[in-house]
């Protein structure tokens, strides 16, 4: 078997072996264990690389020039600039710190000893665990200067070690190999059971759904109009308080943007950090061209911008595509092991694993982001407190003018995200999150263990359980666009899957009503209860209040000899009061010059809202039959010519 070539002077190997075609060495690891810390001065790496001819004097002078600004690595720098080829850096990083390179291509791991140090932890300080010769266990490295930073912890776990020098494509393709399982496993899991959905029991969610329908027939028969007044009053009771949220919302948010409107330049953070964005990708092939474009426009400094573009294992016409497409330095193509659960969730912490960043950031395969909005969320972060968890950006959509459905969709969207979500965070209210266009610190998002893989809207679920946990979400005026959904069976299967979400979602937090009042408080618990009940309620028992409006036909209603007169006035009263205000809020979040053209259509959403019953009953049935079912939405049917225009701020 070959392994590294040297260590430091002080463990110097005692049996030579192959060269790489470098002219690195592979042998047998030394025995003797490194020094306790590094060695003195080292030749510079850009020396090196000079005197091995990798890199050229203009480009290492500009590599340098960045450095003195990001204070980051120069192989890093090289590499993200296409510079310095992997492979020539760590060649050059090899000699620098005295050892050699491991050949992945003829040696693999030992998967005991990355099971002692755990293969998140592996893959989070760029050490593998790789062989044991004696008592000594050989590292391979991804970032030999960070080695005798997590040496303490890999003696602690393995005994006396010594460093070789990996790729990280190569460590990551190495543990890949040998705990793929591990990872898919953590991926699926990595969410406390009492805060997941996995533990759904759709036997017993039958049985109640059952109880609950016999005993309404049952009341039914034995006294009618009690019964029909008694959903109605619950139904009326939530769309006169949601209504009542929405209009406090919406005069927060107003007043706070006056106040303080957002700046519209960045400002400079001495010390960015490194972003990761997370792109899950299914079955697009077409996509991905244009998905690299777009996300090629974004400003971020290339050395600190990590992309991973998140695909299936078995999806092999994405990532043909993929690999067809030329990718830049800093974007990497993350396959996800094969597993009957496939949800979007379980992709994104499958990928976390990989990330380099402090910052997570989340993106649809279809987004088109503004080009300064990673700088924007960078600075949103430096400026606020570590309780500032996650940063969400503004939806807006490429082709509202496509038919009647993308328009009243795009108006749905505007009032959502310019008004509802900033001011229910104003009001200090739980904020669903949106599904794309969200940035965490990897820390806190780590600390909650990602994404819970089996929920069907797993952002919504993150909102909830961030504020569970003390932390607060910002909603930052910067722009994604994206391509409206704008076929009926689609738009109903997308907004069953949100549905259906919600429903798991509630269910799931409200398994400890009492434990979630706490760690709430009222305020944030009764928001709750609106913003997710609520919505329920109002979709799935529409009908009963559709069945006022024959009044207005003179067609007269069953229950309507049952109330008083004054009660009738008042039902009528909400009744406008609530048209009224969804109309105002409608046409106050269209203020961009880029939607007053819509306005008009805002009273057309009287049709719209509709198929979201439709949506939530069907929901409901998944819940009974398949919980864990993505009903995944077409991408790229609209939007190729629209993402080639300029995205505007908002």
């Amino acid at each position: 078997m070959r392994h590294v070539a040297r260590q430091h002077s002080e463990a110097r190997p005692a049996v030579e072996g192959d060269l790489l075609n470098d002219g690195t060495a592979v042998v047998q690891p030394a025995l003797v264990p490194p020094p306790e810390s590094p060695p003195g001065p080292r030749t510079p790496l850009g020396a090196v690389l000079l005197r091995r001819g990798a890199i050229r004097s203009c480009d290492l002078l500009r590599a340098l020039e960045i450095q003195t600004r990001q204070h980051l690595r120069l192989g890093d720098i090289l590499r993200a600039h296409g510079l310095a080829s992997e492979t020539a850096v760590m060649a050059a990083l090899a000699e620098q710190f005295g050892t050699g390179v491991i050949d992945t291509r003829h040696t693999r791991p030992d998967p005991r000893l990355i099971d002692r140090v755990g293969p998140r932890r592996c893959l989070r300080i760029g050490c593998l665990p790789w062989t044991r010769a004696g008592s000594v266990t050989l590292v391979a490295c991804a970032e030999p200067d960070q080695f005798f930073a997590h040496r303490a912890e890999l003696e602690a776990a393995l005994g006396p070690v010594v460093m070789g020098v990996v790729t990280e494509t190569g460590l990551q393709q190495a543990l890949i190999d040998s705990r793929s399982g591990s990872l898919r496993l953590m991926a699926e899991t990595c969410v406390a059971a009492q805060e997941s959905c996995r533990l759904w029991d759709g036997r017993r969610f039958s049985h109640w759904v059952a109880a609950a329908l016999g005993a309404f027939v049952t009341l039914t028969l034995v006294a009618p109009v009690a019964s029909f007044l008694a959903l109605f009053g619950l139904v009326l009771g939530f769309l006169t308080l949601g209504n009542a949220m929405k209009i406090a919302a919406t005069v927060a948010q107003l007043r706070a943007s006056r106040a303080r409107p957002d700046a519209t330049e960045p400002t400079d953070v001495l010390r960015k950090p490194c972003v990761s964005v997370l792109v899950p990708l299914y079955r697009e092939p077409d996509i991905a061209p244009r998905l690299i474009k777009r996300l090629g426009a974004l400003s971020y400094p290339r050395e600190l911008l990590d992309v991973l573009l998140i695909v299936e294992e078995d999806d092999q016409l994405t990532r043909t595509a993929l690999a067809a497409s030329g990718l830049p330095t800093w974007m990497r193509v993350i396959p996800v092991p094969d597993s009957p659960l496939r949800t979007k969730p379980r992709a994104l912490n499958y990928a976390l694993n990989f990330a380099r960043g402090q910052i997570i950031g989340v993106y649809d395969a279809e987004d088109a982001p503004a080009p300064d909005q990673i700088h924007r969320v960078v600075e949103c972060f430096a400026r606020s407190g570590p309780d500032l968890a996650c940063v969400q950006g503004v939806l807006d959509y490429v082709n509202p003018h496509t038919n009647w459905l993308s328009r009243c969709f795009t108006i749905e969207y505007a009032v959502w995200f310019r008004l509802i979500l900033p001011g229910l965070a104003r009001l200090g209210l739980v904020v669903p999150l949106g599904g794309t266009t969200l940035f965490f610190r990897r820390e806190t998002l780590e600390l909650l263990g990602g994404w819970d893989a089996h929920n069907v809207t797993e952002d919504a679920d993150l909102g909830l359980r961030l504020a569970r946990h003390g932390y607060r979400t910002e909603l930052l005026s910067t722009v994604t666009m994206e391509e409206a959904n704008c076929r009926i069976w689609p738009w109903i299967k997308q907004r069953s899957r949100w549905l259906k979400g919600y429903a798991m979602t509630y269910a799931v937090h409200m398994r400890d009503p009492v434990l979630l009042w706490r760690q709430l408080g009222a305020w944030r618990f009764a928001g709750v209860q609106l913003l997710f009940l609520g919505t329920l309620v109002q979709f799935l028992l529409a009908p009963i209040l559709w069945s006022f409006w024959l009044m207005l036909f003179g067609l007269g209603h069953p229950a309507a000899a049952a109330l008083p007169g004054w009660a009738l006035i008042g039902v009528s009263a909400v009744f406008l009061i609530s048209e009224v205000s969804s109309l105002a809020i409608s046409l106050t979040a269209l203020q961009h010059k880029r939607h007053r053209a819509l306005r008009i259509w805002a009273i057309s959403l009287h049709f719209y809202f509709p198929l979201a019953v439709i949506a939530a009953w069907k929901g409901i049935w998944e819940m009974l039959t398949s919980p864990f079912y993505w009903d995944k939405t077409t991408h790229g049917l609209h939007d190729g010519a629209a993402h080639a225009s300029v995205v505007e701020q908002a």
